[in-house]
């Protein structure tokens, strides 16, 4: 099954230090939220943040690996990932894009999609002293889990962690 791949590191991941804590969980779903410094500014904070292939990790891919990943800045644009063979996966749709302020994607990342839940990932980029961002990220995810989303949600936050530490980092 595809969702294999993505979940074993989802599960590792959760139990690693995250960049933020999860702000909220129940049984419908919860919500992520992240700050984080970027040593670059808005507008190079933006370039780096719409590919990607260059900060997601390889590990958290269905193909395992990040090169085949995009981003269409287009309404209703895809954060998509080709698969060998000629498959493909939609991660997220873009529902908002401003150059150097924000980006907001919609959809499941990871076994989320094969539940049947959806969030909105927003990150907005604030200016932050003369040559830094702050990236501000909230997740937040809703639908159906049998055994609520208390466990998913540390999963998805250390799987967010870890790449938006190389969003900012790398």
């Amino acid at each position: 099954m595809l969702a294999r791949p993505i979940l074993a590191p989802l599960l590792l991941l959760a139990a690693t230090p995250a960049l933020a804590d999860v702000a909220s969980s129940g049984p419908g779903g919860f919500l992520i939220h992240f700050e984080l410094l970027s040593h670059r500014d808005p507008a190079a904070t933006w370039q780096r943040l719409v590919r990607p292939q260059d900060w997601w990790r390889s590990e958290h891919t269905y193909s395992q690996d990040a090169a085949n990943l995009s981003l269409a800045l287009t309404p209703g644009g895809c954060w998509c990932e080709q698969l060998p063979g000629g498959g493909f996966v939609k991660h997220m749709e873009v529902v908002y894009a401003a150059a150097g302020k924000g980006l907001r994607l919609v959809g499941g990342l990871g076994p989320l999609q094969k539940m049947g839940a959806s969030g909105a990932l927003s990150f907005a980029l604030k200016p932050s002293g003369e040559h830094d961002t702050t990236v501000i990220v909230d997740y937040a995810v809703t639908g159906y889990s049998a055994g609520g989303f208390i466990d998913m949600a540390g999963a998805v936050n250390g799987v967010l962690a870890d790449a938006l530490k190389h969003l900012v980092e790398g």
